[in-house]
């Protein structure tokens, strides 16, 4: 009997604990609206420095191109074009990518 009666405790201070932390959260929570509104600034704070990231990453995904078709077409190696258009390719898509980002986001 006293295990039974050891279990009904557990439980008890399980929903104890339980409605502290669903208290404290309501306790602490703000606005949704406030919320999203925060979220959005906050989002679009950080657009400038990741477009000017993405350039970066294109212009450094750029040169290594550049150095693997100066290596192909060095050696004489046939498949010299189809390097050159994926590399180009890349780094088109990268630029297209963060303009079209902050196009769509009005940033």
């Amino acid at each position: 009997m006293s295990s039974g009666n050891s279990g009904d405790k557990i439980k008890l201070m399980l929903a104890a604990i339980a409605l502290q932390s669903m208290l404290c959260i309501f306790v602490y929570g703000q606005d949704g609206l406030a919320g999203i509104n925060q979220a959005n600034q906050e989002v679009r704070s950080y657009f400038g420095a990741g477009t000017n990231l993405m350039y970066a990453i294109g212009a450094i995904v750029a040169l290594i191109g550049a150095i693997k078709v100066y290596q192909k077409w060095s050696n004489g190696d046939q498949d010299t074009g189809k390097v050159v258009a994926a590399w180009f390719g890349a780094c088109v898509f990268l630029v297209v990518v963060a303009t079209v980002i902050r196009a769509f986001f009005g940033v």
